[in-house]
């Protein structure tokens, strides 16, 4: 016997090399042979997440410290991320629905220039149990993050946080609320610690390590469960799914339409970056920094 496996064949495929090496056999057979060693189809399983970060642990034990600092508190932590981007129109959505004829939607979802292609960024408060989705259609950058953070606040975060001066944001390393952007802390300082006068903490997740973030399994997984299946062939269809999403820990969550334009490629020079008032953890520095805000700013 060689090394070589017909991993690729079909059943009628491996009957047919088998009987040319004089083995009469029926894809049936085959079949019962393969289940009964332990064969089945399979598809690939990602399990390999390459070597972890020196300071991976670390960062988990601190992020984890200060996040209950914070909660017993009673100051606000939120986990914020970017959620997939959907195209809006007549295209198949992912997941089955009850149903006696399955909803026909378009072949290809080739995506034009006249296609609306939502941006949803997502805010889950865990002290609240609450989600806020903010639905905006020009693209996904560290502006339109702050935005969304700034809007929240103003909207619902200081109404159930009165007298917070300190927020907790926890976050991906990557994208565009990670921990390169240099929009994402510009945008921040001056769209938010500056306006709002208050001290805004960051504590990212290791790369690859987004699973860990709260908003991804108590925030995301559960509207993907309820629209799953469904085309989201309005803007209004999405918000209304967003709206009506919830699970057993009592979690609702609130959709945001967002006007206006974040265009990508926005550069923040060496002189911006010094105005700030940035502040580095001493542990996992990259990972962990507040921003605090200019006095000069909240005075005028």
């Amino acid at each position: 016997m060689t090394s070589k496996k017909w991993v690729r064949h079909s059943l009628r495929h491996l009957a047919g090399c088998l009987n040319d090496l004089g083995h009469r056999v029926s894809p049936p057979t085959i079949r019962k042979l393969l289940r009964k060693a332990g064969y089945s189809p399979r598809v690939n399983v990602k399990t390999a997440s390459g070597p972890d970060h020196v300071d991976r642990n670390t960062q988990f034990e601190h992020l984890n410290e200060i996040r209950d600092g914070f909660l017993s508190a009673g100051l606000p932590v939120i986990s914020v991320d970017g959620k997939k981007k959907e195209l809006i129109g007549n295209f198949k959505n992912n997941g089955r629905t009850w149903r006696k004829e399955p909803d026909a939607v378009n072949v290809h979802d080739f995506a034009d220039e006249e296609l609306i292609r939502a941006v949803p960024y997502g805010i889950y408060d865990l002290a609240k149990v609450r989600g806020y989705v903010y639905v905006g259609t020009s693209g996904d950058t560290p502006a339109f993050a702050v935005h969304a953070i700034r809007s929240w606040w103003q909207d619902h975060g200081r109404s159930l946080y009165p007298e917070a001066k300190r927020l907790l944001i926890l976050a991906d390393t990557g994208g565009s609320n990670g921990c390169h952007p240099r929009a994402f802390k510009f945008e921040l300082q001056r769209q938010f610690a500056d306006e709002f006068g208050i001290e805004v903490t960051l504590c990212h997740y290791p790369a690859g390590c987004s699973k860990w973030n709260p908003i991804e399994h108590r925030l995301f997984s559960a509207i993907s469960i309820n629209w799953a299946g469904i085309p989201l062939r309005t803007l209004d269809t999405m918000l209304g799914l967003l709206r009506a999403t919830t699970n057993r820990s009592g979690l609702t969550v609130e959709a945001t339409l967002v006007n206006g334009t974040f265009p990508i490629g926005q550069t923040i020079t060496d002189a911006q970056m010094r105005s700030l008032n940035l502040n580095r953890d001493t542990i996992c520095p990259r990972w962990n920094y507040t921003l605090g805000p200019r006095l000069a700013v909240a005075q005028a």
